[in-house]
Parts: C-alpha cells; sequence; structure tokens
C-alpha cells in the first residue's frame, strides 16, 4: 500500500474572496453537521470559526449572495469566478432551507448541483432486470438466483485488507501511466461499519487520504474492483490530490482547500469517481482481473479454471447490469421526497423494479432518507451520465487526456453541459 505522507505543509495566503469563501463555508458547517467533507485551508480560519458563536442561517445566506455579488469586480478568471458563483448558489440555498424558507425538493436539489435531474422510465429498469434474469444460472426466482451467485463471489471480510492493497496498488500504477501522480501522494484504506454508505474517501489535505469500505453489508468481487476505483485512483482521492496541488498550491485558489457536501463540485466529483472504473479496469480487461481476484481472496471457485473464466465474464457483465439498475435510486429519492411516497413503497419499489435484495434497499433508502444524502444521492447517476457523454465527445486514445481535464480543473456541471450543446 502507497504510505502516507508526514511532514508540515505550507498553506497559500488566501485572497478576500477566497477567505470569505472559506469562513462561509466553515460557519455553515456549524449549522448544517457534514457539510464540509474536509478542510486542509488555513488553520486560523477554523480557528476563529471555532471560537465565535453560531451564525443564524439568514445571516449566512445574506452572507453568501453578497459575496456572489463581488465575484465580478474581485475574480477577473473567468473559469473561477464561475467555479465560485455555482457553489454560492448552492451555499445560498443550504443556508435558507436552514432558515425555514421553503424550497420544492427539485428546485433544492437544481441549486444545490447546479443541474436538475430527470426521471428514468421504470421500463428500462425492468428491460435491465429481463437481462439480468438471462444472465443469472440456475433454477428459482430472479431475487433467489441473485442471492446464491452474491454469496458465491462475496469476499471473506478477512481476506479484504491483502485484496484491496493489491487492487489499490494496481489502480494507482494504472493511474500513474494514463495520468500522473503528484508528488507525495499517499492514502490508507479500512474498514467500518454502521455507515450508509459502501466506501468513502476522506481527504486530509497534504496530498493523503483515508479511504474507509463498510462491512455492513457483503462485499462482492466485481463491486470491491468499482468501489476501490472510485475512492483511490483514478477517482476521489487522485482528483483531490491533484487539484490540491495545482489549484490550492500552484494557483493561489485557496478556496479549493475546503472539500463541501451538497454543492456543484460533488456531482463533477462522484461522477468523474464512477466514470475513472473504465480506466482502472478496462472492460476487455476486466475478467482477467477478477479471476485473478477469485484466487486471492480464496474463493471456491478460483480452483476450477474453466468455471473460474466463465463466470469472470458473467461476473463482468452483471456488474455492468446492476450498475445501470442504481440509476433507480434517482426515482427512488424522487418519489420519497417529491411525490410523498412512504417509507415502505419506496423499499418495495427498489425491490421490485431495482431488483435490489431486501437488506440493500434498505441501506439505500437508509441513504435517501439521511438528512444529509436526502440530496446527494443524484451526484452519482447524474454526475456519471453528464460526464459520460462529455468524455465520449473524445477519441478513445484521446480519452484520458480529456479525462486528466477533470482531474487538474474546476469545471461546473453547468459548463460541462454547455460544452456538450456547443459540440
Amino acid at each position: 500500500m502507497t504510505p502516507a505522507v508526514g511532514g508540515e505543509r505550507l498553506v497559500p495566503v488566501p485572497d478576500d474572496i477566497a477567505r470569505d469563501y472559506l469562513l462561509l463555508a466553515l460557519r455553515l458547517d456549524q449549522r448544517v453537521p457534514g457539510l464540509v467533507d474536509g478542510y486542509f485551508g488555513p488553520a486560523n480560519l477554523k480557528a476563529q470559526v471555532d471560537m465565535e458563536s453560531v451564525a443564524s442561517p439568514v445571516r449566512l445566506a445574506a452572507d453568501a449572495a453578497r459575496l456572489r455579488e463581488r465575484l465580478p469586480g474581485e475574480v477577473g478568471d473567468s473559469g473561477r469566478r464561475r467555479w465560485l458563483d455555482r457553489q454560492l448558489v448552492a451555499l445560498e440555498a443550504l443556508a435558507k432551507a436552514q432558515a425555514g424558507e421553503s424550497i420544492g425538493y427539485l428546485d433544492l436539489v437544481e441549486r444545490l448541483f447546479d443541474f436538475r435531474p430527470t426521471r428514468r422510465p421504470d421500463d428500462e429498469f425492468r428491460a435491465a432486470g429481463r437481462e439480468l434474469d438471462g444472465l443469472l444460472p440456475g433454477g428459482g426466482s430472479l431475487a433467489e438466483r441473485l442471492a446464491a451467485w452474491d454469496a458465491a463471489f462475496t469476499i471473506p471480510p478477512e481476506r479484504l485488507p491483502a485484496v484491496s492493497e493489491w487492487l489499490v496498488d494496481l489502480f494507482r500504477e494504472r493511474a500513474e501511466r494514463l495520468f500522473g501522480l503528484p508528488g507525495g501522494e499517499g492514502l490508507t484504506v479500512g474498514f467500518v461499519r454502521n455507515q450508509p454508505w459502501s466506501g468513502y474517501n476522506w481527504y486530509d489535505g497534504g496530498l493523503r487520504s483515508r479511504v474507509d469500505l463498510n462491512l455492513d453489508l457483503p462485499i462482492r468481487a466485481a463491486d470491491l474492483i468499482h468501489v476501490l476505483a472510485h475512492e483511490t485512483y483514478p477517482g476521489h482521492h487522485l482528483e483531490h490530490a491533484w487539484k490540491e496541488a495545482d489549484l490550492v498550491d500552484a494557483q493561489g485558489r485557496t478556496e479549493s482547500s475546503v472539500l463541501l457536501i451538497n454543492t456543484p463540485e460533488c456531482l463533477i466529483s462522484e461522477g468523474l469517481a464512477d466514470l475513472g472504473h473504465r480506466f482502472a479496469s478496462p472492460e476487455a480487461d476486466e475478467p482477467a482481473l477478477l479471476i485473478e481476484l477469485f484466487e486471492r481472496a480464496g474463493l471456491p471457485i478460483a480452483n476450477d479454471p474453466l468455471a473460474a473464466r466463465e463466470a469472470a465474464e458473467s461476473s463482468a457483465r452483471i456488474a455492468s447490469v446492476r450498475r445501470l439498475l442504481g440509476a433507480v435510486a434517482v426515482n427512488a429519492a424522487l418519489m420519497r421526497h417529491a411525490d410523498g411516497a412512504t417509507h415502505d413503497e419506496v423499499t418495495r419499489y427498489l425491490v421490485e423494479v431495482g431488483q435490489m435484495a431486501p437488506e440493500r434497499a434498505a441501506k439505500r433508502l437508509e441513504f435517501i432518507e439521511h438528512p444529509l444524502w436526502r440530496t446527494y444521492v443524484f451526484v452519482y447517476t447524474e454526475g456519471e451520465a453528464l460526464l459520460h457523454r462529455w468524455l465520449d465527445r473524445a477519441s478513445t486514445e484521446d480519452q484520458p487526456a480529456r479525462f486528466g481535464r477533470l482531474l487538474h480543473e474546476a469545471p461546473t456541471p453547468s459548463g460541462i453541459a454547455e460544452e456538450l450543446a456547443a459540440g
């Protein structure tokens, strides 16, 4: 595993706009716990806010609006100005919601993420379910066969540390060849329980991350590939490390030294992390990777090379179909929060239309109903769909360089959409 890096780090002195943005974010975090996902900015600003009385949400909404008004006169770079503007729209909306202003669910989501989600036709999920039905071997219902399949490819918890270390090192080598790495970056992987998510990247600054994998539910082989690529290389860790090196340290854009949940940067970040799977584990190479993963995980199927090869090919396709089915969470969140569907109604929808096992449907709905994540649920599917269309505008050989823009720049969802519209 790549070791974490020690030592002191010099933080660039923020300009007035960056300083006030950081103060606003830190103050709002006191009203919306968990809003600040990571902070590696000036320590004196964090200390200042920690010593203050908690600001009223009305004041914070006004501060966000005034800061937006200052941008044209104080920020010359158009890209930086746009990014700050979209982030501040989100912070103002969060503050207003805290102040009790009634904002419709879809309108709130659009203000938070600079993008309006759309429902998927249930027919798309039913078609994916039929494909899954055709891929799964054996007899019995789809749910029974899916449960049997999952059990066969669940990695024993005691094997996860070594297998995860091997995969992360492999993904790091691939990312280094395709995108380069900032000197001195590093991360560690740990395991937790009692969380609403499957994996999480805690970015500490100084080019260091801590990645946690959740053991609440069994971890399947194909899913481990996806979640580790998402959280490490070329996903969250590499993105945050490069943006710290480029935006904060090299360009002095100190506002990027705070990472904020429920803002437009998240739709880009989660979309980037999901899309990164195609570079960490290209479709043509994934069966071979899975065969080795079966062996390293000590799965019984590894003892039969022919069966392992056939299972690896099926696993890759089944995992792909299940990711398509994952978009059912968009509809489920809209049902729960926009349509007023009950908890039980949404659970049934996730099981019957999304083809989720009941325990996984419960975990997904826990995320959808969580106060912090109830809006965040959209950023995965919508972010990947947006960036997928944008990336595919480039030829296959040019796609790594195009993806690299997401690692080094600070685009907005509406900016990406405008690039797509421009052709």
